[in-house]
């Protein structure tokens, strides 16, 4: 089977692209770390990855987000998979990638509840029925942010509407405990207080996807500490090097 050629981006301050590109080349596709003044054009799909591009000028993301924006949304605009992690999950919702004009900006991530940095093991699940087409599954694998928590970006709306997402946006991953249950918001199984304990979401075509916590961290038994059976990130990058293949 080919091995669709996947962009993993750099901005100054990026630090998880190798990790990204590592990930995609196990899952079986061709991996190249590209410069923001590359042309996107060759690529299958797209990682931007994590890290704290231009030291988080603007608010974590914010600058990246002015940097790349139009370029990115007329990548997606092609169908394409572009997968956003940590530092990349906040370019695309600070670009307004999740949802289409003309209220672009409907989540934003901010400061953790906790008012601290968080670096820890987390569990999430895949969301049922996800327009990503993501097979329901659990993974392990760490975060390390201190602006992970998502919330509406009208912020009226939170207190009102805390478990419903905005027209246009779906959820993908969801902190759960290590049983596989619910966080319920509780700390530290949902490390930031993200509300309806949302780890990422989507756009309603599928092909925008954007998560907090980091898979590629974790796409081989060994880098488990805790050394438990199955629960690998490497799924995620096998189902984006899938869409890319068939695109």
């Amino acid at each position: 089977m080919s091995a669709p050629l996947v962009g993993v981006l750099h901005a100054p301050g990026t630090n998880r692209d190798g990790e990204a590109a590592r990930a995609v080349t196990l899952a079986g596709g061709e991996a190249r770390i590209v410069h923001l003044d590359e042309s996107l054009d060759p690529f299958a799909a797209l990682i931007v990855p994590g890290g704290f591009s231009y030291g988080d000028a603007l608010g974590a993301g914010g600058r990246l987000a002015l940097e790349i924006g139009e370029a990115l949304a007329a990548y997606a605009a092609t169908g394409r998979v572009v997968l956003g992690i940590c530092n990349g999950f906040q370019t695309l919702a600070k670009a307004g990638l999740f949802s289409p004009p003309p209220h672009p900006r409907r989540i934003t991530l901010t400061h953790n509840a906790s008012n601290r940095f968080e670096c820890r093991w987390v569990t999430l699940a895949v969301e049922p029925d996800n327009p990503a087409g993501l097979a329901p599954c659990i993974v392990a694998c760490p975060v390390a942010h201190g602006e992970g928590r998502v919330v509406r970006f009208e912020t009226a709306a939170v207190e009102t509407a805390r478990a419903e997402l905005p027209d246009g946006i779906r959820a993908l991953f969801r902190y759960v405990r290590p049983d596989g249950t619910p966080a319920a918001g509780a700390h530290p199984f949902n490390p930031n207080g993200s509300f309806a304990d949302l780890a990422g979401v989507c756009n309603a075509a599928g092909n925008v996807w954007g998560l907090m916590p980091h898979p590629e961290d974790h796409v081989v038994a060994a880098q488990d500490p805790f050394r438990r059976p199955g629960r690998s990130g490497l799924v995620l990058f096998e189902a984006l090097v899938d869409r890319a293949r068939a695109h």
